[in-house]
């Protein structure tokens, strides 16, 4: 599995030296840190209210030099932080029933995964498509894992962000009810100019494809209308 700037991953506290904190990126099996300036903004008295050993945090991929991942926990939004935590419960379920049906091969056949993909993403995507996983496991154990997946209930994601829309048009507000309109997502009045969009779906993933399909729609709108839209 590859990662970029940018990319916000699951990350597990392992030391503290320093000003600078060493944590363990799950997904890659590797070491990355953090500096003291992207824990948090504004100056940091207690480094420890932030982070110890062992607590699971989420952080965004700042800079990668060979081996050096450098991380930011500050840059990360509720959003992504809330997306991230999501993937990782439905992550570590898979994982388990994977166990259930593998048994000790379970932690070979997650590594050959883990070198191309995450375990998440291959799951999401052998739903709809088998092939890759009866290459790795079998027909037969394939067969199980897709029939426990079918019926593992699964907690409908919900998301939100904001929609911001800008203009000096004096018929900005009939024209808002027209760029908004939708009924696909709940949209509400926040203040001036800023709106909630919230978003199902049976996995946070499609919510947010959701939010990305709505936001290619409005954007267009309120362009042709004179407005700035900002999503976020």
């Amino acid at each position: 599995m590859e990662i970029e700037q940018g990319d916000v991953l699951l990350c597990t506290v392992d030391r503290i030296s320093g000003t600078t904190v060493f944590v363990h990126i799950e997904e890659l099996n590797k070491e990355g840190s953090i500096v003291l300036s992207e824990i948090a903004p504004g100056r940091i008295r207690n480094l420890r209210n932030y982070v110890v050993p062992k607590k699971t945090i989420v952080c965004k991929v700042l800079k990668i030099s060979g081996e050096n991942i450098q991380l930011s926990l500050r840059r990360v939004n509720q959003e992504e932080q809330k997306k991230v935590m999501e993937q990782y419960k439905l992550t570590r379920s898979y994982s388990n029933i994977f166990k259930t049906i593998l048994k000790e091969k379970t932690k070979e056949i997650i590594e050959k995964i883990k070198q191309k993909q995450s375990l998440y993403n291959f799951v999401e995507e052998i739903k709809n498509d088998p092939k890759g996983l009866e290459i790795l496991v079998g027909k037969e154990n394939s067969k199980k894992i897709l029939e426990i997946l079918k019926i593992q209930k699964q907690k409908t994601a919900i998301l939100k962000k904001t929609i911001e829309l800008h203009s000096t048009n004096p018929k900005g507000l009939e024209l808002i009810k027209k760029i908004l309109k939708n009924n696909e997502s709940e949209i509400k009045y926040i203040s001036a100019g800023k709106y909630s969009i919230r978003v199902e779906a049976d996995n946070i993933k499609k919510a947010d494809q959701k939010i990305q399909e709505i936001a290619s729609k409005i954007s267009p709108l309120a362009k042709e209308n004179s407005f700035e839209f900002k999503l976020k």
